[in-house]
């Protein structure tokens, strides 16, 4: 491994860190920014988008009722195993795992988890995602994920 290779690893772990920490707080503007401006957000299952304003809106979300958008006190995601599978300077092939914490009225504690699957490009001295496939293996019934569905 050489330093190029390194360098694009560290790269990529920070995509992941400030996806997680933006997710955490709702600020999706930052969140879509992780991703290249045509990226690709798919939830294995439900939905697959294009481009940062419909992974904006995806996430915001678009399209159900106004009390399914209410936003718990605490989100925590915790990424871990993080895997590289292939890593080149044009791509980036990388996955992990996620556990998801929140508290709300409703519930607090685990709430849903599973994996991730990533294709990452290079767009200036960032690498942001250009595919992201995200499979919920569990989401606790009554939970806060579980009410978006």
């Amino acid at each position: 491994m050489d330093l190029s290779e390194l360098v694009t690893r560290e790269r990529v772990r920070d995509t992941y860190a400030r996806y997680t920490h933006a997710g955490d707080r709702f600020l999706l503007d930052d969140l879509a920014a992780c991703f290249t401006p045509d990226g690709v957000l798919e939830i294995a299952g439900a939905s697959t988008v294009t481009g940062r304003s419909a992974i904006r809106e995806l996430l915001g979300g678009g399209g159900r009722p106004q009390e399914t958008r209410v936003a718990p006190r605490s989100v925590r995601h915790f990424v871990s195993n993080l895997q590289f599978t292939s890593v080149g300077a044009a791509q980036v092939e990388a996955s992990a795992y996620f556990q998801v914490l929140v508290e709300s009225d409703a519930h607090s504690g685990l709430d849903h988890w599973g994996r991730y699957r990533d294709v990452l490009a290079p767009v200036g001295d960032e690498w942001l995602f250009a595919h992201r496939t995200v499979r919920v293996d569990f989401a606790v019934p009554g939970g806060w994920y579980a009410a978006r569905r």
